[in-house]
């Protein structure tokens, strides 16, 4: 591990303030789980690591207009217990209890978890060539072992996979990620927050150095809908996933009013199903309609050399996270 300057934060202008004084070359730490080990690698090098567990974003708050407010200090095990959470964003509280361990959770933060890193071996080997670590250097996935890499969103450059469970069902529901500078604060759409690889992988979201998450914002919860996250994994506990599936539903007169879909473990980034949430859309729920669905959102898929299998893995656990969500009736199964 290479030497730094550790600082604690009294307030959120204070952080803002040491990020700016070392530009690029600051980190904001909280449970660390992530960003820890990657230094203890020397894939993370920061010359300066700021604490910010003294400031006040640990709570998880009703708005005025409906909307759920989660600061970004709250951990993820408190999280996923929060009563409001369980009740009106079950997929959310479903993907945080799939991830990681009891003691990682009680550990991690919402914030880190938005910012969570690849798990590819090479990225995590100072002695591999890895585009997103060294960018130019090139990328020993493509030909190398890529059995848990992704299959959608990737380009010649970087296959890594998003390791997230939480940030999965985010997609699904359309969270907003609340981000402070010294400057200004803005309101990024969690699905416009990642970036894909393309030709620059080093740069996976739209957040700028210095900028500091504060909160993530939960739309209204939909009145009758229902939703599941589904996760598929060598293990049955503390894996990541090769495949996994976030879904919200509203049915209305036996018909699919609404749909949010999301998939995990397959794509660079939680990956946002819109092609499947159209075919969806208006139609009965249907065994040969999810079918249909899992189909489109999978449709762009280009798989390596190990991991061909997830195309059809994630296809099946997104139809069963639907059928599980919103079971199709038998009427309407053979409708």
């Amino acid at each position: 591990m290479e030497r730094f300057q550790y600082t604690r934060a009294d307030d959120i202008q204070a952080a803002l303030r040491l990020a700016a004084s070392a530009p690029g070359q600051a980190r904001f730490i909280a449970g660390g789980t992530t960003l820890v080990d990657l230094m203890k690698l020397d894939v993370e090098t920061p010359a300066q690591v700021i604490d910010i567990n003294g400031l006040p974003l640990d709570q998880v708050e009703q708005l005025a207009d409906g909307r759920t407010r989660i600061g970004a200090l709250v951990r993820n095990a408190d999280l996923a217990r929060h009563p409001r959470i369980a009740a009106h964003y079950a997929v959310l509280s479903q993907a945080l209890l799939a991830g990681a361990s009891a003691q990682l959770r009680n550990m991690a933060t919402t914030s880190g978890n938005l910012l969570q890193r690849t798990r590819c071996v090479y990225f995590r080997d100072r002695a591999a060539r890895c585009n997103k670590r060294d960018p130019g250097s090139g990328c020993d996935a493509i030909d190398g072992h890529n059995r848990n890499l992704a299959v959608l969103g990737t380009s010649v450059h970087c296959i890594a996979s998003n390791p997230s469970d939480m940030n999965v069902a985010l997609t699904a529901l359309d969270a907003t990620v609340q981000v402070q500078s010294l400057d200004a604060t803005r309101d990024i759409p969690v699905r416009d927050f990642y970036l894909l690889p393309g030709d620059t992988p080093h740069r996976e979201t739209v957040l700028q150095p210095g900028e500091l998450i504060t909160h993530v914002i939960l739309p209204p919860p939909v009145a009758g809908a229902r939703s599941c996250y589904v996760k598929l994994r060598d293990r049955a506990s503390y894996e990541f996933a090769l495949a996994s599936a976030a879904v919200v539903l509203k049915e209305s007169d036996g018909r699919i009013e609404s749909a949010a879909i999301a998939l995990g473990g397959v794509g660079t980034r939680p990956w946002h199903c819109a092609p499947a949430e159209q075919l969806l859309a208006g139609e009965r729920p249907t065994l040969e309609r999810y079918r249909q669905a899992a189909q489109a959102a999978l449709h762009d898929a280009v798989p390596q050399s190990e991991n061909g299998f997830k195309v059809e893995l994630a296809r099946r656990c997104l139809v069963h996270t639907l059928c599980t969500a919103l079971p199709p009736s038998k009427e309407a199964s053979h409708g």
